[in-house]
């Protein structure tokens, strides 16, 4: 993949109104403490009040609110500004909207989603946020881990890029779970976009 002219390659990280920005802080101080000619160069939020709003404004990062109700005049607009700002790459992170196989195509750039689970049924549609830990430890599964995959035309869907496991068999509570998983998702994310970047 090329460089913009500026040397530097360009992230896009679309964010929900429930985010709470964890994964983009992460994203954000990997590429700063490794010095890494990768920057975020744009914020989506789809609700003025997403609490990771204020995590932007403190690294000064570029960002924009675009309502999602109606998912195609986001689309439109989105695809304007990753256009504009020479996006490479776009990061999902907390986005719970499904994108439209129009968008995903007409992008032609990868797109990357993240979900705490090792297996679908913990990751697909309508299953996020601690819902999933709940299910897990309702299960009495003995790991469970990040998956990231590229974006295809079905939510939570497409060929997986990077994959990690973490022991649970320990954890005493889906909280637990849930602060064991996102370790490993803050650095596995940071670090696959980093490779996905430079690697393709």
């Amino acid at each position: 993949m090329e460089r913009t002219t500026s040397g530097t390659h360009k992230v896009a990280v679309f964010c929900s109104g429930l985010s709470r920005g964890s994964n983009l802080c992460a994203i954000y101080k990997y590429f700063a403490d490794n010095k890494l000619p990768i920057e975020i160069a744009l914020v989506i939020f789809t609700c003025k009040d997403a609490p990771a709003i204020q995590l932007a404004e403190e690294r000064n990062l570029n960002y924009q609110i675009i309502q999602a109700r109606d998912m195609q005049s986001f689309e439109k607009r989105a695809m304007e500004l990753c256009r504009q700002h020479s996006i490479e790459l776009i990061a999902l992170s907390g986005f719970l909207k499904q994108l439209s196989p129009n968008f995903i195509e007409s992008m032609q750039i990868p797109i990357l989603n993240i979900h705490p689970a090792l297996l679908p049924k913990y990751g697909g549609k309508g299953m996020y946020g601690m819902a999933v830990h709940n299910s897990v430890f309702a299960a009495g599964e003995k790991e469970s881990g990040v998956t990231i995959h590229l974006v295809n035309s079905q939510y939570d869907n497409g060929k997986i890029v990077a994959q990690e496991k973490v022991d649970i068999s320990a954890c005493k509570s889906p909280e637990e779970i849930a602060q064991k998983v996102l370790d490993i998702e803050h650095k596995l994310y940071a670090r696959t976009i980093k490779e996905y970047l430079l690697n393709h």
